[in-house]
């Protein structure tokens, strides 16, 4: 033992040296071996191997079908050692006209389908080359392509195929290899031939010029490319992103809509989809679908998508898009193996390597038949000799012993090559005929033909390339298909607020901050007096603070006692019934602990025409331009500078039809004075006195704004008293003044708690009370007084107190004489 262990050497291997070298051996033989495709031909050497084996038992397109069994056989035995499952899916794929653009196996059976639906067993299917598969392996006979030995040097195969189709392109190739993924989608041959043809004179040509011919991918099951962006990234650095969307059409009935989708995102599961949809609107993530059912047959694809009476197609369709598969986003990765070496091309790259491809099959088939026409040349021009002398040829022949004997005599006498005497001697009699001596001197003659043909080809470029747009041309022209993906030039990304409809809403927030939202149509009208519907139920402790009318695209600005501003989409805000608490505003907004809401406004936009205005408790006015306001932060923006002792109280949008403002006071006492008294200052500012107070504890508790002498005013106070006086009784003064009284207050009154404009005769006024209770009156019902009076009964509030007043949108209903007869009851 030991004397055989003198002849050991040990060599020192760190560990991560070894592991380091093992991995990249083998994510090499993955990357190169298995999962990427080779730029040249387009193919993973999987399908190669298929396409060979095939080509090797003559299963061509004009064949019978062979047993997919056997063309698997042949496959993993002969050159590809793995599992016959994988070689039958990369097969039974080949042959998917939803999965190729240009399918490369006509198979015979059930190869599957869309619906995700596996193929038949491979003892039951058939398959042959399609007619595109002989081009891909045209001319592999002549010497084209490099051969190298079979996995256990049994046999040779083929390096690379010929390949007359841009396959790369054309069927695009999708694989994860070590490190590395590539994801190239399918294109129309058309195009990329014509891209072809004119790089073949433009090797340098540009993206821009490359977009004229090739408009982007084109897949096998149709739907609609939004955004050639992400087609141009891709063009230009090898990655990129697109969005597909399933292509649809809108079908009408006299009482609803219905969905039809005609094609689906590529590589999107059909069955899966619309189990998906099922689900969705069966759990009412999606509102509005009645029924889902898949109409599709042989003619083409039909899924059906009913919509309830009420549901807005457009809604619906936005959601779909948003929700399933409907859209997809494919992810472009040009990433392909050229000359043993993985890496991401450009367009123009992968375009000039196939066109490289092509010139090095051309010029090695074209010096094989230059080769093969010069050896026939060679032994025509021996025969020729003999016919010449025919008489010595055949003398000679009889005159040796043996065959070898002639053979070197032949060659000794006329001065032949082995080739020409060999020939010569196993020519025919019938040759000596005149016909034949004749067909001889003709095929001479059309060799020499042949021969200068080739050679001008080698000798020329520009006759290499009209040869190479010559045979991309009758690929063309054999293969020509219409685009089947629509391409829309911008992708907008479907905002949120394409799936919800816009309708008016309640906003209301209580003292303690809850908020919800609540459809319009949800409160009844009811008559002045009437004691009303709870609007919210809340806490012990709580009432509802404020409401306001909003539409659900509207933004909510939240305005707090320290002067913070916030923003907030009205549909952010959770839906509830009309009896619900609501949810915390501090869930949706970033709003710190020590702060309060002390105003909600809402507007459409956030126009450069439009300012807003910010009210003090202590009368302080400031105005800002409104689009200072559009860039929100979640930690919200300083929308005013606020005095130590002061607070906000309100805020309004001001427009170019606003002319003056109005702002009164808890103890009945109102200021109203012109817009333009208040300059436009910066978002972080103080602002300016807007009014003066009479009494010491005295306090603003409203504002708004006045268009005209003739705009009305309605008051309401404490004790659910109001009146209507018209602006103009109201006299024009200058801001900072101590102003008119507004209402004529006492006991029966209590306080003044809010001031609101019911200019509009469709506006309703909604009254709220500490205790949470609602009214909706029609503003018609309450009379109009003079400025320095007190008013009319508006709501019994009891031992509450009335907390706000707003208005709102009338709803027209009729009214039963039962709610009269209450009403009028309640009345003053």
């Amino acid at each position: 033992m030991e004397h055989l262990l003198d002849d050991v050497s040990v060599v020192d291997i760190h560990i991560d040296d070894s592991i380091k070298e093992s991995y990249l051996n083998y994510s090499m033989s993955v990357i190169v071996g298995r999962a990427l495709p080779d730029a040249k031909d387009g193919l993973k050497p999987v399908h190669r191997r298929i396409l060979y084996a095939m080509n090797d038992l003559g299963a061509n397109s004009r064949a019978k079908h062979k047993k997919s069994a056997r063309i698997v056989g042949d496959v993993i035995g002969k050159y590809h050692p793995h599992g016959d499952t994988a070689v039958y899916d990369a097969l039974v794929r080949m042959a998917q006209d939803f999965s190729m653009r240009l399918p490369l196996v006509d198979g015979h059976g059930n190869f599957g389908s869309i619906d995700g639906d596996n193929a038949a067993a491979m003892r039951y299917t058939g398959a042959r080359m399609a007619s595109a598969s002989e081009e891909i392996l045209r001319d592999i006979d002549k010497d084209t392509v490099e051969f190298v030995s079979n996995y256990d040097d049994s046999l040779k195969e083929p390096d690379v195929l010929p390949s007359r189709i841009p396959n790369l392109l054309v069927n695009g190739s999708s694989g994860i290899a070590v490190g590395m993924a590539t994801s190239i989608p399918p294109h129309r041959l058309d195009e990329i031939i014509d891209a072809l043809v004119y790089v073949v004179d433009s090797p340098e040509a540009s993206l821009e010029e490359l977009l004229s011919f090739v408009q982007g991918p084109d897949f096998p099951t149709g739907g609609i490319i939004y955004g050639k962006q992400g087609i141009i990234d891709a063009y230009r650095t090898g990655r990129g992103r697109i969005r597909v969307r399933a292509k649809t059409h809108i079908e009408k009935t006299k009482t609803k809509d219905i969905i039809i989708i005609d094609e689906i995102p590529y590589q999107v599961n059909k069955a899966k989809l619309v189990e998906q949809i099922s689900e969705l609107a069966r759990d009412k993530v999606i509102e509005g679908i009645a029924e889902v059912r898949d109409e599709s047959d042989k003619e083409g694809m039909r899924v059906v998508i009913e919509l309830k009476k009420d549901a807005m197609s457009e809604i619906v369709l936005n959601n779909l898009y948003k929700s399933t598969t409907m859209e997809t986003t494919f992810g472009i990765i040009l990433l392909a193996i050229n000359n043993k070496e993985p890496k991401i091309f450009t367009l123009l790259e992968l375009l000039n390597i196939f066109i490289s491809h092509r010139k090095t099959i051309v010029i090695r088939r074209t010096i094989f038949d230059l080769e093969k026409a010069k050896a026939r040349a060679h032994i025509l021009e021996g025969l020729k000799i003999a016919l010449d002398h025919i008489d010595e040829v055949i003398a000679l022949i009889k005159a040796s012993a043996n065959t070898e004997e002639a053979h070197d005599g032949l060659m000794e006498k006329f001065g032949l090559s082995s080739l020409q005497a060999k020939a010569i001697l196993e020519m025919r009699l019938q040759r000596l005929t005149g016909l034949e001596r004749d067909k001889i001197e003709q095929e001479y003659a059309e060799l020499l033909k042949q021969i200068e043909y080739l050679t001008s080809i080698l000798k020329s470029e520009e006759k290499l390339k009209a040869i190479i747009k010559e045979e991309l041309l009758e690929i063309k022209e054999k293969f020509s298909s219409p685009r089947l993906t629509q391409i829309e030039e911008d992708y907008d990304a479907i905002d949120i607020e394409d799936l919800i409809p816009n309708e008016p809403v309640v906003v209301t927030m209580s003292h303690r901050g809850y908020v919800k939202r609540v459809l319009l149509k949800t409160y009844e009208k009811q008559h002045r007096g009437g004691k009303g519907k709870i609007s919210g139920n809340t806490h012990e402790d709580d009432f509802i603070e404020s409401f306001f009318i909003a539409n659900t695209h509207d933004t909510i600005l939240f305005i707090t006692n320290k002067g913070q501003l916030y923003w907030l989409k009205v549909y952010k805000i959770p839906e509830a019934g009309r009896t619900a608490i609501g949810k915390a505003v501090v869930n949706l907004i970033n709003i710190q602990p020590d702060e309060k809401i002390m105003a909600t406004i809402t507007t459409k936009d956030f126009n450069g025409d439009k300012s807003l205005v910010f009210f003090t408790k202590n009368g302080i006015v400031k105005r800002t331009n409104l689009s200072e306001y559009s860039n929100i932060r979640s930690v919200g923006v300083r929308a005013i500078n606020l005095d130590e002792n002061d607070e906000l109280v309100s805020a309004r949008i001001i427009t170019q039809e606003i002319k003056e403002l109005f702002i009164a006071t808890h103890k009945g006492m109102c200021i109203r004075f012109s817009v333009n008294d208040i300059r436009e200052i910066g978002r972080v500012s103080r602002g300016v006195t807007g009014i003066r107070f009479k009494e010491q504890d005295d306090c603003v508790i409203a504002a708004t704004t006045i268009g005209s002498d003739n705009d009305k005013l309605l008051t309401v106070s404490e004790q659910g008293i109001g009146k209507q006086t018209l602006a103009g009784e109201y006299r024009l003064q200058s801001r900072g003044g101590k102003g008119v009284i507004v209402m004529k207050l006492t006991n029966k009154t209590g306080n003044l708690v809010s001031i609101v404009n019911v200019n509009d005769e469709n506006m309703d006024l909604m009254v709220l009370t500490t205790k949470g209770k609602m009214i909706r009156v029609d503003t018609d019902a309450i009379r109009e007084a003079g400025r320095n009076t007190s008013g009319v009964k508006i709501v019994n509030v009891g031992s509450e107190k009335v907390a706000f007043a707003v208005t709102c949108p009338k709803e027209e209903r009729e009214e039963t004489s039962e709610d009269e007869a209450s009403s009028s009851n309640e009345a003053e």
